[in-house]
């Protein structure tokens, strides 16, 4: 071969060599890149739930007796729920969060669980803590639990939280931490636990502080090398006992003294500590570097009690009913989400969202894709996020097979059979006096919060200001001024077309009689596969007196309900397993993929080169040839 032919040959090897090194190296990079990214940490979720909260005690809907500028800061940085529905009162709703499914479908859909009945939420229920604790994620609960206690397996620690502080029962005293029933002969009995021990050391302290308070100590000391599950359930705005049901410290209290309804006065001071205090959580996990990888969600567990029974004075006009009826001011709540991981905020979101929707979409968008079978709840992640179209087109309001109602929605019309209380509370209430308002100007007090601050610098794009006037605009709910056709569920369905209607002032069931005929038959089909009610009478063996005026758990945990609830931690770990096998077989054949198509790479290049070589090789004899 002649020295320039020599020459040629060498030079196309050493092209291939580097070409095939190069590409090794971005191989290399993706495997490694491919690693980085499932060993990436998944994000903190901290869900921060307020009691008896009415539609209209938040100030982003638009009222301006008082504001509420942290709430509604989270708000305009993140993604409003406008059509956040619960169950109308605390325990359906906090069932159907923990497990994804509507209330009558495990026997939650009628009442609360009063703290001397037997019953509680299912052990052979998969519920959210569960889920998350598996996944590697501490998961820790502050606050209200009420979903049963009458055995010890049934308490947080036992059914997913590796920590809980907080109250067993339905609400306690804001300061002595007590919880007394005004219909039943029992004593004031402390109802305050630091995980299974009783807790008599933080006595006196205003639980809206005491929680906000247990929830930075858990930030402050959680490790970052593990995820973080807080569920923060607050007291707040909830009544206190029946013999002393507005409480607040008097100095908050006077900061509202234009208004003139001093119950009202004191919810304004409850919900205000309330939004503070959910600015320091907001704070403190910004200080601990948690932030920029968070989810935060902040809703009411049902509407307001503006009368009757542990009335908080607080309203959900202009929307038609109150907690514990079927109408949408018990069951239309207030709702946000922030977070960095939302490629779309700075929006109102108007699709359907349930309560039970909640664990689908939050495993979803923690990377937990997991194949949910059995649940209601819809994963809406890619709406909330990427604002995609809604994926919800009907909501199950409830099925009380006691209180003889049912309600449901499906698409814009929402069906009404029968009612609660005697129809006493189907009215509108807590309207507000317009001449009551606060002084300062709304848009400032947004600005000027600890949130608005905070979240400012997790904006993709820093030089557009938020519209703040505009979306409360839009997560305003207005409706007719009269009514135009009358109703009554206890006589005969009503129909409502919430799309033009939302405050169910105009019924069109004499109008729309096929509607009504076709959402009864849905609500049939619903009702033939539901589980009935699960309350059981009062047990007097869990008499707080026969446990030094304390409230507790008095029946002893079975070798079955603990079969049950270990079958249950087993299935939860076999989903995520399946999950992170799924994950580790699909990088597995990524690296593979790009493995095999290198070396076919290298082997084209090898033929290449050998037939240049066999086209070249012959050599004249003639040739002069380099030794």
């Amino acid at each position: 071969m002649t020295l320039s032919m020599k020459k040629k040959v060498t030079c196309i090897e050493f092209c291939i060599a580097i070409y095939i090194t190069v590409l090794f190296m971005k191989v290399q990079a993706s495997v490694t890149k491919v690693n980085n990214n499932n060993d990436e940490r998944p994000p903190n979720v901290i869900i921060i739930m307020a009691d008896d909260m009415g539609f209209n005690d938040v100030s982003f809907h638009g009222s301006n007796q008082f504001y509420t500028p942290n709430i509604d800061a989270l708000a305009y940085h993140g993604v409003i729920l406008n059509q956040y529905y619960t169950a109308p009162l605390c325990t359906p709703s906090r069932s159907a969060f923990m497990t994804g499914k509507y209330p009558f479908n495990i026997g939650m859909q009628h009442s609360v669980i009063v703290s001397d009945e037997p019953w509680g939420l299912g052990l052979n229920e998969k519920i959210l803590p569960q889920y998350f604790k598996e996944a590697g994620y501490d998961t820790h609960l502050i606050g209200k639990w009420h979903l049963g206690f009458y055995k010890e397996i049934y308490t947080p620690t036992h059914r997913g939280f590796d920590t809980h502080f907080g109250y067993l029962g339905p609400h306690i005293d804001y300061y002595n931490h007590k919880i007394w029933y005004s219909d039943r002969n029992y004593s004031h009995a402390l109802d305050m636990r630091s995980n299974l021990e009783l807790n008599y050391t933080v006595d006196g302290q205003y639980a809206t502080n005491l929680f906000t308070n247990a929830a930075i100590d858990v930030i402050d000391n959680h490790s970052p090398e593990k995820p973080l599950f807080l569920m923060l359930n607050h007291l707040a705005p909830h009544a206190g006992n029946e013999d002393n049901p507005f409480q607040a410290p008097e100095e908050e209290i006077q900061k509202f003294s234009y208004i003139k309804d001093v119950k009202r006065r004191t919810l304004a001071a409850m919900v205000s500590i309330l939004d503070r205090e959910i600015g320091r959580v907001v704070q403190k996990l910004n200080e601990k570097n948690l932030l920029e990888n968070s989810i935060i969600v902040f809703f009411s567990d049902n509407g307001a009690p503006s009368i009757a029974v542990h009335s908080n004075a607080g309203s959900n006009y202009p929307l038609r009913g109150q907690k514990n009826t079927p109408w949408n001011g018990a069951v239309r709540t207030p709702s946000v989400i922030w977070s960095p991981l939302i490629k779309s905020p700075n929006r109102v979101f108007n699709g359907l969202f349930h309560i039970s929707d909640w664990l689908p979409t939050l495993l979803h968008a923690t990377g937990f894709k997991l194949d949910l079978n059995g649940i209601d709840g819809i994963n809406q992640w890619n709406s909330i996020s990427h604002d995609t179209p809604e994926e919800r087109r009907e909501v199950a309001i409830n099925i009380d097979e006691e209180y003889q109602y049912a309600s449901l929605i499906v698409d814009q019309y929402k069906l009404i059979n029968g009612t609660t209380a005697n129809g006493s509370l189907d009215h509108w209430m807590g309207i507000l006096d317009e001449a009551e308002k606060a002084t300062e100007n709304y848009e400032i007090a947004v600005q000027n919060s600890i949130v608005f601050q905070t979240l400012e610098f997790y904006r993709k794009n820093h030089t557009e200001i938020i519209d703040i006037a505009s979306m409360r605009e839009n997560a305003i709910v207005s409706c007719p001024g009269t009514t135009q056709i009358k109703c009554d569920p206890l006589q005969a369905p009503c129909l409502f077309d919430l799309s033009q209607d939302p405050c169910e002032r105009n019924n069109l069931a004499s109008i729309k009689p096929y509607k009504v005929k076709k959402l009864l038959q849905r609500l049939s089909e619903l009702q033939s596969k539901m589980v009935p009610k699960g309350n059981q009478p009062a047990d007097l063996n869990s008499n707080p007196m026969y446990f030094n005026e304390t409230w507790g758990w008095w029946m002893e945990s079975t070798e079955q309900d603990w079969d049950t609830l270990v079958l249950v931690e087993l299935k939860i770990k076999q989903e995520i397993d399946k999950v992170r096998l799924f994950s580790t077989e699909t990088s597995s054949w990524l690296v593979t993929a790009i493995l095999i198509a290198l070396t076919g790479l290298a082997l084209l290049a090898f033929v290449i080169l050998s037939v240049i070589k066999r086209k070249r090789s012959p050599a004249k004899k003639n040739e002069i040839m380099i030794n």
